[in-house]
């Protein structure tokens, strides 16, 4: 950080602005407060859970660190128009494993720009690093970065932001057979789409629940309630998980029409020779009796059709997920 005197790092603190005052608490109604209270740390949860799965990803790929020297290392030409995923870091002279600050994709300014910004006092990202190391809490700072093409960082987006969309199906028609009921609002657009199930996970009855069960203490008691519970949680179910199976590129057809081909496809001609997406959607429409299907996911975003043949966009959603799409080999 040898850009800046000891005189200009100790002209940058870091003052607190926009925290309420006491006297501003007692003014709030305290259902409002305890809302808003939530709100943020949900809020911040969200955001911390967005950061962790972006180190993931810088570490994944193996990258090394880059010492921070000058501000000419932001001003270069390969850094200047550049989208990437990026990750600032720091060590202490007690440490000297580097250790995460930040990590961001940056998918809307150049890298060069968004970087310059976590090195300037005149910004609040920029303040906080500059006081650490005006403090001695930090000895060097560091960065590193993965280079990232639009379609990429529209698919991270895909990822981090878009939420799962159910796929309802109809009761069983011609016996055993359920068809699939596509939500509207599909876009007539090209974009990227993902196809994922639900995974519910069990467990077998944890050692308290089995001791309560066969407590002899209570041998020749009848408790109707504990009875029923114990029969309804014959296993402990795990929150569910949706798992990624496919990852599609409307580029000649729409998203509309690439979702209309893999959930429309007619079961009745289905045959265990099929592979691939189409497949597995099918004979999912075929059930037992008294059997649902397994819950299918859907989601998408758009993305401008000249952007779409760019970079490497399996190999990306995979590395951020951290398992291979099933129907993508």
């Amino acid at each position: 950080m040898e850009d800046y005197s000891q005189e200009d790092w100790g002209n940058h603190s870091q003052d607190l602005h926009g925290y309420p005052t006491d006297q501003e608490l007692d003014e709030i109604p305290v259902t409002k407060r305890t809302l808003k209270i939530k709100q943020e740390s949900s809020e911040e949860a969200q955001k911390r859970d967005i950061m962790q799965n972006i180190v993931q990803i810088l570490e994944s790929v193996q990258l090394k660190w880059e010492l921070f020297q000058s501000w000419t290392d932001f001003s270069r030409l390969h850094l200047s128009n550049k989208l990437a995923i990026f990750g600032i870091g720091y060590n202490t002279r007690w440490k000297e494993d580097i250790r995460y600050h930040y990590a961001e994709i940056s998918s809307q300014v150049p890298l060069g720009k968004r970087l310059r910004e976590y090195f300037n006092s005149e910004k609040p990202e920029g303040r906080i690093i500059m006081t650490r190391v005006q403090k001695m809490n930090w000895k060097n700072v560091y960065y590193k970065f993965l280079e990232i093409t639009i379609s990429e960082a529209r698919c991270l987006e895909l990822h981090m932001e878009i939420d799962w969309i159910p796929i309802a199906h109809s009761k069983p028609t011609g016996g055993n057979v359920v068809q699939y009921l596509l939500p509207g609002g599909i876009p007539k657009s090209p974009g990227l789409y993902a196809i994922g199930y639900e995974e519910c996970i069990e467990r077998p009855l944890s050692p308290h629940m089995e001791r309560h069960s066969l407590d002899p203490g209570k041998e020749g008691r009848v408790d109707l309630e504990t009875l029923s519970a114990q029969a309804s949680l014959q296993v402990e179910i795990e929150p569910t998980r949706i798992i990624y199976c496919y990852l599609g590129i409307a580029e000649v057809r729409t998203l509309q029409q690439c979702l209309f081909l893999h959930f429309q496809a007619n079961t009745k001609t289905f045959s265990k020779d099929w592979v691939g997406i189409n497949g597995f959607l099918s004979q999912n429409c075929i059930v037992d009796p008294g059997v649902s299907p397994k819950s299918i996911y859907i989601k998408f975003v758009e993305v401008e059709r000249d952007f779409l043949s760019a970079g490497s966009l399996v190999e990306c959603l995979e590395k951020a997920i951290g398992y291979p799409l099933k129907f993508n080999n």
